[in-house]
């Protein structure tokens, strides 16, 4: 009898251990509020750029771009980096769609939004 006690104490904690996900007030998982919280960061960031601002600074204050990419024309070198700044579906994938394109030409920020990428 004391050895199944022992025992018990023993695996009891294990048993117990387990994923808890927790649940806010709308309804929506815990980690659907981190991906609010940094679209929301990532929108007032990228409202208070400045063109002009090298490329460095910007994947400084905002970090690791959700997608990069970098094109070659006659009028320069074009790096554009995209920040997850709205969802539109809830599947935990980011999608180019649910981000703001940061246009960048040769090294500075040349502009960003739909319009500025689509004018490479």
């Amino acid at each position: 009898m004391k050895k199944a006690l022992i025992i018990a104490a023993l695996i009891m904690p294990l048993a117990l251990s387990g994923c808890v996900i927790s649940v806010d007030g709308d309804g929506d998982y815990s980690h659907h509020a981190d991906w609010d919280d940094r679209e929301v960061e990532n929108r007032r960031a990228i409202a208070d750029l400045v063109t002009g601002t090298k490329l460095a600074a910007v994947k400084r204050d905002l970090g690791t771009p959700d997608f990069s990419e970098l094109y070659q024309r006659e009028s320069g070198e074009f790096q554009v980096l995209f920040y997850r700044t709205q969802r539109t579906k809830g599947d935990g994938i980011t999608t180019k769609d649910e981000c703001t394109p940061l246009v960048f030409k040769n090294g500075v920020l040349h502009g960003w939004g739909e319009t500025a990428f689509s004018d490479i």
